[in-house]
């Protein structure tokens, strides 16, 4: 059993990171347990020759929305049917095309969800960025689809002012569209919208009141601020919670409705946190902060000390995911990963009886990273979570699952309505994984 809880956050970051590349070479993923599952999977193709596809979001009936990031919005039947319903910009065969949608980078069609009163309302909502404004910006967008599934109409977008990176940048992965989030979720519990966002490189956004990145949202489906948000004085309103550095995954505890978000770090320290309501993530890549030096574009998010007698592990070290030093009150992650950041995505829960042990715990995925064209740390994680006295969550347990098909990189992870895991890989499938 593996106790991934804040202790982690306890170990000196230069010891991790000088045994990395070794570790990797000859372990396990980090935060995986050896071992063979509880549970056997039943595995199937539900979609295949996709192009990146991004999220997927499920009627009671089975009926799968779901995006591709550099194509757009379709809509999969019960019948087996697929129906292409609006497209980006260069893009055809889709019923609707909106030429203000276009991908860059880790931008495009990204989130989807699907209204809780669809059923009276039709509604569902993705988020995708737009160059409707000067310079582009990621929105969420409102959409009614039509009774036969063949088209949507009525766009509002309820949220225009998500920043989207423009300009390349002096960093790994620095072109237009880094750092973007987008994973949109309803939670069952209250009812809101809530939408991750990401930092775009730019040191100032973290921890700034004002600009709508590096944020989890929580809105009502016109985009205003849920009531109970309770950000910190002078804070746009609509912001729940802040200080994030790229939120990839956003998931409800079945018991408590509770946030929990999944975070990727800074060459380390993928997190895992339990949302509070105006709670500060930590992270601020300044270059302005004691001790840091200089760093490329003002940006410390990756080498925030240019000492070159340092490896590049060593380096990062110096960079807190989480920066308890100067935010002492910073949310404190439940899980993280102690070495290479492994590309953490999507999260959910798994429901049903036919899950057995692992009913209603915690699933996230991951993308990986690839050393000489090696792709490690591919993989799925199940988390079980406990409810400790005074209502923390924390996790106590983590199983690698055992994948009746080969791994991938891991975009979106949903529980569907038949109770089976639904996965979505950047290589172009949708798979369904059931126990």
């Amino acid at each position: 059993m593996i106790n991934q809880t804040m202790n982690n956050q306890t170990r000196t970051p230069t010891a991790v990171f000088g045994a990395v590349g070794i570790a990797l070479a000859c372990a396990a993923p980090a935060g995986a347990q050896d071992g063979l599952n509880t549970t056997e999977l039943k595995h199937s193709v539900v979609i295949s020759d996709l192009s990146t596809p991004w999220d997927m979001a499920f009627l009671p009936d089975g009926t799968l929305f779901f995006t591709e990031k550099c194509n757009g919005l379709s809509v999969h039947l019960t019948s087996g049917e697929t129906n292409q319903l609006l497209g980006m910009e260069g893009t055809e065969a889709y019923a609707e095309t909106a030429d203000d949608l276009f991908c860059e980078g880790q931008a495009g069609m990204n989130g989807i969800a699907v209204d809780p009163n669809f059923a009276e309302n039709r509604r569902i909502y993705a988020y995708s960025v737009s160059d409707k404004s000067d310079p582009p910006t990621n929105r969420v967008m409102r959409l009614e689809v039509s009774e036969d599934f063949t088209e949507v109409s009525n766009r509002t977008d309820i949220v225009t002012d998500i920043p989207f990176k423009v300009e390349d940048s002096d960093h790994p992965f620095g072109g237009p569209g880094a750092h973007n989030g987008g994973r949109i979720r309803f939670n069952p519990d209250d009812g809101y919208l809530y939408v991750t966002t990401g930092d775009n490189h730019n040191p100032e956004i973290p921890q700034s009141p004002t600009i709508m990145g590096s944020k989890v949202l929580r809105i009502d489906t016109d985009g205003n601020a849920a009531p109970e948000n309770d950000p910190p004085e002078g804070f746009d309103k609509r912001a729940y919670t802040y200080g994030h550095r790229n939120v990839q995954g956003i998931a409800f505890h079945p018991e408590t409705g509770t946030p929990i978000i999944t975070e990727h770090g800074p060459w380390h320290s993928d997190e895992i946190t339990v949302l509070e309501n105006g709670g500060n993530g930590g992270w601020d890549p300044r270059d302005n902060m004691a001790g840091r030096g200089e760093c490329p574009d003002d940006y410390c998010g990756y080498m925030p000390n240019q000492n070159e007698g340092m490896n590049r592990f060593e380096r990062a070290a110096f960079m807190p995911m989480t920066d308890f030093e100067t935010y002492p009150d910073a949310m404190p992650p439940i899980w993280t990963n102690n070495g290479w950041s492994q590309g953490i995505t999507s999260a959910a829960f798994l429901a049903g009886e036919e899950w057995g042990d692992w009913q209603g715990n915690m699933v996230v995925g991951y993308m990986g990273i690839g050393f000489g064209g090696t792709p490690i740390g591919q993989r799925i994680d199940v988390m079980e979570l406990s409810n400790d006295e005074g209502g923390e969550i924390s996790v106590v347990d983590v199983t690698e699952m055992t994948l009746p098909m080969e791994a991938g990189r891991f975009r979106s992870l949903v529980s569907g309505p038949d109770g089976s895991l639904y996965v979505a890989v950047d290589d172009g499938q949708i798979h369904k994984l059931t126990p």
